[in-house]
């Protein structure tokens, strides 16, 4: 008899309570907040949670399980906007980043899993597929603007989402700098303007610019 092997922050089958989820998860934003991601250890989550340890080992597994289903929850929290203008898109979903990623916990959350990814290959396969699936997400107001025809009908989505999420994290993993409103209306002004010169057009059937898939 074999033991199914779940990714960190994989659903295991059956599922789990929403009370215990919540209670888990608020735990682990508090500690994060509290004492930062080397503080973090799955005694304290248990403890702050009031969820018994054995229940958190035997859902999650381990820290990284529960940092990247925290950040799956957080992520879920910036909203798609519909302005119904490419402009309007832009600078209401780069506001949201910012707004998001201006909180102190948050900021953590994101260095922890970053620092996590960098050691567990799991954790790594878990962030990859988070930011797919915003990108993938988020490639939807692209379309909408193509449709619209205020972009080539060639644009990248991908590319072109990737480049206004990229100062947020420059900003978060490599200056340590706060963001800020300032940040995310540069962002989406840049990445509008890049974009309506062709900056994420797909060349010849392949990624924008000649880039190669993995990045």
């Amino acid at each position: 008899m074999t033991t199914a092997h779940h990714a960190p922050g994989e659903t295991r089958p059956g599922g789990r309570t929403a009370r215990t989820r919540k209670a888990v998860l608020t735990a682990v934003f508090e500690e994060l907040g509290e004492n930062g991601f080397g503080g973090l250890t799955m005694e304290k989550v248990a403890s702050r949670s009031g969820i018994h340890l054995a229940t958190v080992y035997r859902r999650w597994r381990c820290i990284e399980g529960l940092i990247c289903e925290l950040l799956t929850e957080v992520g879920s929290e910036v909203p798609l906007p519909d302005s119904g203008t490419l402009s309007g898109d832009l600078r209401a979903l780069a506001r949201s980043i910012a707004a998001l990623y201006g909180e102190g916990r948050v900021r953590r959350l994101i260095e922890a899993v970053v620092s996590a990814a960098a050691r567990d290959g799991q954790v790594a396969s878990v962030l990859r597929t988070f930011f797919d699936e915003r990108l993938a997400l988020a490639g939807r107001m692209v379309q909408r603007a193509v449709d619209r025809g205020e972009l080539p009908a060639n644009t990248d989505p991908v590319q072109m989402m990737s480049a206004l999420g990229a100062p947020f994290y420059y900003r978060i993993l490599i200056a340590r700098r706060p963001v800020d409103r300032d940040l995310a209306d540069s962002a989406a002004t840049a990445v509008r303007a890049a974009a309506h010169a062709g900056a994420y057009t797909k060349k010849d059937g392949g990624p924008a610019n000649g880039t190669s898939p993995g990045g």
